[in-house]
């Protein structure tokens, strides 16, 4: 079966100043996150991967790239995996644009209304459909093998319940992403969005049935 490692990218000055940041290519990597993309790619170190994708944000590239480098590829760049466009929040750090996104968020993952957007930026609906439609063209591509894709913690957060059918339940209850963070899924045709959850940010939660 397909095996798909999706992987939250390193610390950024934009994580660290709680700013707002979705647009790309965005900042790079701080000191801090280069030591964390090249912590995810020693403990990736022995997983059997042919394939290393990132999104167009140069965060998500830099992550990737000591993953490929261990195991004698390349990164792939692919549009749709980038972060939740946030529109008039980009960049912003004050309070009242933090708590307009986590509501238009929480509508979302926990309310199940992706119709909903961010103040002049994306639906859930097509933040769903981006991503879904990327991650569709990397398993056709890669059957049967395993498969890195770094990506953003809120699309993450959006995106997996709907992939797979043991999170859909629990979408709004779904922990933090810490930079780096994994979620590890495996292929799955009684699945309706065609996955099964093995693993969130180092929680095992078990085979499909």
């Amino acid at each position: 079966m397909t095996r798909l490692i999706l992987a939250r990218h390193g610390q950024t000055d934009a994580n660290v100043r709680m700013a707002i940041d979705s647009a790309p290519p965005g900042g790079p990597l701080t000191e801090q996150g280069r030591r964390q993309a090249e912590e995810l790619a020693d403990a990736l170190a022995d997983e059997p991967i042919t394939a290393v994708y990132a999104s167009t944000a140069l965060r998500a590239q830099q992550t990737a790239q000591p993953i490929a480098d261990r195991h004698n590829t390349k990164v792939q760049v692919v549009e749709g995996l980038h972060e939740v466009f946030v529109g008039d929040l980009e960049g912003n750090t004050d309070t009242d644009s933090l708590r307009a996104f986590a509501e238009v968020f929480r509508a979302w993952a926990a309310d199940g209304d992706l119709t909903r957007a961010m103040p002049g930026g994306e639906t859930g609906q097509q933040a769903v459909d981006r991503f879904t439609k990327a991650i569709d063209g990397i398993r056709a591509a890669h059957q049967q093998e395993v498969v890195v894709v770094v990506s953003h913690g809120a699309l993450l957060r959006l995106v997996t319940p709907v992939l797979a059918d043991n999170l859909h339940t629990v979408a709004g209850e779904l922990s933090m992403l810490q930079n780096t963070a994994r979620i590890v899924l495996e292929e799955d045709s009684a699945s309706p969005g065609g996955w099964h959850c093995v693993e969130w940010a180092g929680v095992r939660l078990g085979a499909a049935t």
